[in-house]
């Protein structure tokens, strides 16, 4: 049976809309290394060693998501836990609060000094390649995040979702999420995230914003080992 396109959202995102980005040894595909951490295989999982080995430096660790390759020789696959993935099929209630701007180039530093300090295993310093990303300011500051990363055909993953810790339960990463979300569903593509089932601060706000629960996949890490 097919898989659907969100069983392979890495690898799904590299054939396609990052195909622009993606680094590429036959059918296995990856994240530069200053944009995201993540490699994809094929749907059946094949990868030989000689890909693995072009696209993964030693002592480099990449993260996969789905399907995975058997480790070869010189590689360690770590299982982390089952990632939740969650997809937004129609709009989200929007909240008042400050206003949310776009984050270009003049505020790259202002979201690096953020995720440096709430969300600092995932994010690299070229990640706004991936897509687009919004932020709130309170006091000069920025306070909260939201963005765009993975987009298999038809989807888009809501990514980074943080907020500086001073500023927690003001709404802010609701108030992010559901424009992002809704201004996506406009233009005809699905919103859906990942979270780790131990974030049950998170998973909570997703189910009571609407987001629904579509499937746990497999989330491991793939270290080439360094000789």
């Amino acid at each position: 049976m097919a898989l659907h396109p969100l069983d392979n959202p890495a690898f799904d995102s590299l054939a396609n809309r990052h195909r622009g980005l993606a680094l590429a040894h036959g059918e296995v595909l990856r994240y530069p290394a200053d944009i995201a951490p993540f490699l994809g295989v094929p749907r059946d999982g094949h990868a030989d060693a000689v890909a693995l080995e072009a696209l993964v430096p030693p002592g480099d660790t990449v993260l996969v998501i789905g399907p995975h390759p058997a480790p070869p020789p010189g590689f360690v696959l770590e299982p982390q836990f089952t990632l939740v993935q969650m997809h937004c099929p129609q709009p989200l209630a929007e909240t008042p609060g400050p206003d949310i701007v776009e984050l270009g180039d003049d505020r790259h530093a202002d979201l690096l000094e953020l995720v440096a300090l709430v969300y600092p295993h995932y994010f690299r310093p070229r990640a706004m390649a991936m897509g687009r990303y919004f932020g709130l300011y309170e006091n000069g500051r920025l306070a909260a995040i939201a963005g765009e990363r993975m987009g298999p055909p038809g989807f888009r993953e809501v990514s980074a979702i943080c907020t500086r810790p001073e500023h927690l339960g003001r709404g802010h990463a609701r108030r992010l999420t559901a424009f992002l979300c809704n201004d996506l569903l406009a233009g005809g593509l699905e919103p859906f995230l990942h979270v780790s089932p131990s974030n049950t601060r998170a998973l909570g706000l997703y189910e009571s914003m609407g987001f629904r629960h579509r499937a746990g996949l497999a989330f491991s890490s793939l270290q080439r080992v360094r000789l």
